[in-house]
């Protein structure tokens, strides 16, 4: 016979007069939980009721959860709602696993919200005991289906973060961290950039050693140990990833040498036939930026005359000579040279960075006619770049508002900022190098500031100041544009074409092959 409502208020009623004899109630309780059985209105009763009195019957513990479980799972999503939210609950002891578990596999659902209230559930649950709910969101990260995996790991990655340090405690993290690295061992690319993203969050990893840790953990996943396949866009696919993510741990103390090494001696021979993982990604521009980014924080490099070396010669392939002139002194008819200022500037950069570990590698490790060689394609560069900015600054002159957010003004201000740094890498002894897509530098600023009267002292106004004349074979430094012009476009964010465009989640095929649809 079906269970009636009236049935349920009624044994909720003895259970409820019954206080410190509730054990001698087992039949009422088991009357409750045969409500799953019935219809709607019943099902919604027994979902309030049955978590109500669940720490009172323990040998009816699994009949219990099984029956919340079947109301998880009911075709009525109100049904569902209710019996999620009562879930935590449950969650006592030995049965924290489970329900985290249980929660973690309703993940899946597709709608809002109740995926929401699983969310809240899982938080919930958190808060109760973090190390035992991590290990059932672990364990179907490990063994569950493909959207509940995924969806897992975006859980984790958004929600760790957001807690207190008195739930994610020292042991926790720990926990999480030798449980990501067994989740490693088989990801997506997707995926990797998530777990990535909840390991480099944890407090107890925010030391030298813990980034060295994370460091090496992403080398592992870079296959730094393998030669580079150029036309496999995976292969290409996953160290653009993995750099990407080791180049925030990079410091003084954390160096890139295993990347910028594998960057040099695999990479860079191949640079002209790399196969782009996007379509719209100038992958050579990308991989040089990166190995720019990566560069000040080599240490000592092995091989590191014939890495420069290397990176001299593709240096030179993107450094022209000038056109020839015929007898009357006037150029040739043949097409000017193209000068690709991002390109160069990024090896420049990189081989200032490189070379400064080998003061005389110019001198000392190249023959006479090729450093002749590489001052002439130097000084054309150069000339080059003084005509450019001339013609932008020209372009740019006057223009403001709404007339700097065209697309042509804004391609225009870009190259204000590339061009420049192409110029004083050019005379890289007298200055302090920045990247021309990083942020400038407050300090930098302030030490080209001219000091005012005021800032001087008193003793200013009555004693001339007397400014040494520069020498004669004194490099001058460029300083980049300011005025009226400069601080009018400043304010504008735009970013630099052929950059990164996102991740397609490409699978790291490499390992185990796992291919793993999109991430909710």
């Amino acid at each position: 016979m079906a269970v009636t409502i009236e049935d349920l208020y009624r044994n909720y009623g003895v259970l409820a007069d019954a206080k410190d004899n509730l054990s001698q109630h087992k039949d009422a309780y088991q009357v409750i939980l045969a409500g799953v059985k019935g219809g709607p209105k019943e099902k919604r009763l027994a979902a309030q009721f049955i978590p109500k009195f669940f720490n009172s019957f323990p040998e009816l513990a699994d009949a219990a959860i099984n029956a919340q479980l079947d109301l998880c799972e009911d075709e009525d999503v109100s049904i569902r709602r209710q019996a999620i939210k009562e879930l935590p609950r449950f969650a006592t002891g030995e049965n924290i696993f489970r329900v985290a578990d249980i929660l973690t596999q309703l993940l899946q659902t597709d709608d809002t919200a109740e995926f929401n209230q699983v969310n809240v559930a899982l938080i919930s649950i958190f808060k109760m005991d973090a190390k035992g709910t991590l290990g059932g969101l672990f364990s179907q990260i490990l063994q569950g289906e493909d959207i509940v995996r995924e969806r897992a790991i975006k859980f984790l990655s958004t929600k760790l973060k957001t807690l207190p340090e008195d739930i994610m405690t020292k042991e926790v993290e720990e926990y999480v961290f030798a449980e990501t690295k067994k989740v490693l061992e088989d990801v997506t690319g997707e995926e990797f950039v998530l777990l990535m993203r909840v390991a480099s969050g944890l407090r107890v990893l925010q030391t030298v050693n813990g980034r060295q840790q994370l460091v090496e953990l992403v080398v592992e996943q870079a296959d730094l140990d393998q030669a580079l396949n150029p036309a496999d866009p995976d292969a290409v696919d996953r160290l653009l990833q993995c750099t990407r993510q080791a180049l925030p741990l990079f410091s003084k103390n954390v160096h890139s040498t295993r990347f910028v090494t594998y960057f040099c001696e695999h990479v860079l021979p191949n640079l002209s036939t790399l196969t782009s993982p996007v379509a719209e990604l100038d992958i050579q521009l990308e991989v040089l930026k990166l190995m720019a980014e990566m560069s000040p924080y080599c240490g000592d490099m092995e091989k590191l005359e014939a890495n420069l070396t290397i990176l001299f010669t593709k240096l030179l392939e993107y450094m022209p000579l000038p056109p020839e002139e015929v007898e009357n002194g006037e150029n040739s008819a043949s097409e000017e040279p193209k000068l690709q200022f991002s390109y160069v500037e990024c090896l420049l950069f990189s081989f200032h960075q490189l070379g400064k570990k080998l003061p005389d590698f110019l001198l000392d490790k190249v023959d006479g006619e090729r450093l002749k060689d590489f001052k002439i394609r130097l000084q054309y560069f150069a000339r080059g770049l003084q005509v450019y900015i001339r013609q932008l600054r020209v372009a740019l002159q006057g223009k403001t508002g709404d007339a700097l957010k065209t697309e042509e003004n804004l391609n225009y201000w870009w190259l204000m900022t590339v061009l420049p740094r192409c110029n004083a890498l050019i005379y890289w002894c007298q200055i302090v190098l920045t990247l021309s897509w990083k942020p400038v530098q407050k300090t930098e600023a302030v030490a080209a500031k001219r000091l005012s009267s005021e800032e001087m002292g008193s003793g200013a106004a009555t004693k001339k100041q007397i400014t040494p004349l520069p020498r004669r074979d004194a490099r001058q430094i460029y300083n980049p544009p300011s005025g009226k012009y400069s601080s009018s476009i400043g304010n504008f964010n735009y970013e630099q074409r052929g950059g990164f465009r996102g991740g397609r989640g490409r699978g790291f095929g490499a390992r185990g092959n796992r291919s793993r649809g999109r991430i909710y």
